[in-house]
């Protein structure tokens, strides 16, 4: 990941002796949220969509790994050289996914097929890296742990959102391929919400993957257009 990338998420960064965990809440699932904001891991967000369980199994796993390599990293971030911090960082990242990996190998064979490769990308997904330099090496352990999971975990909730949506459009369904989380028995808590459905291939194609991305970014622009609206009414001091 280039500097210059780093640099652009340097000023999403609390200051270390300002912490705020409500912040970093908020800065995750919405003010700075990696898919909608940011923009970063847009690989994984344009790939695994098409439908709800791929999206959020993806996402939670890249959580897991934010949260894991955030709390790995701010306790060593005072002995790494500043010139190999970038490779020991990457290191530390290769690690953790590897663990999860053979993990989901082990007990989750039918996710990791499908999941295939996307799951060792994790370790040159931006957002990993990035949250990495611009909060774990300059904070201490709790807030870089939440700092990570959160906003791995934003990018999660984006990628079950449009994951659902593609799903619904493409197939008319609603939790496919949740067996392979659960086990064939959990195959009755897929819902079909359009019956005799006969798909809408655009949804599932990639060309659905950027329209549905670019509509749930225009409606949270939308949103925090109206928010900021509403502030200026009630404050019209702040507008000037």
């Amino acid at each position: 990941m280039s500097e210059a990338a780093l640099d652009t998420v340097e000023e999403t960064k609390p200051s270390a002796s300002k912490i705020s965990y409500p912040e970093i809440i908020g800065n995750g699932l919405w003010k700075q949220n990696p898919g909608l904001v940011q923009l970063l891991g847009l690989c994984p967000t344009l790939a695994m969509t098409v439908s709800l369980v791929n999206g959020f199994s993806l996402g939670l796993m890249t959580a897991l790994v934010m949260a894991a390599s955030n709390a790995s990293v701010a306790p060593i971030r005072q002995w790494v050289p500043t010139e190999i911090r970038i490779p020991v960082f990457i290191l530390i990242i290769a690690a953790l996914v590897t663990i999860i990996d053979l993990s989901m190998h082990a007990y989750l064979q039918s996710l990791h097929a499908v999941l295939g490769i996307f799951i060792p990308l994790i370790v040159t997904n931006c957002i990993v890296l990035a949250r990495v330099e611009a909060f774990a090496a300059k904070n201490p352990v709790a807030p870089s742990a939440l700092d990570g999971f959160m906003m791995g975990f934003g990018l999660a909730l984006v990628l079950a959102v449009l994951g659902g949506i593609r799903e619904i459009l493409g197939k008319g369904t609603l939790f496919s391929g949740i067996d392979l989380v659960f086990g064939p028995s959990a195959k009755a808590m897929v819902l079909n919400i359009i019956p005799d459905y006969h798909g809408f291939l655009l949804a599932i194609l990639p060309p659905g993957a950027f329209i549905g991305l670019a509509c749930l970014i225009a409606y949270r622009n939308w949103v925090e257009q109206r928010k900021s609206a509403r502030l200026a009414n009630a404050n019209p001091a702040l507008v000037h």
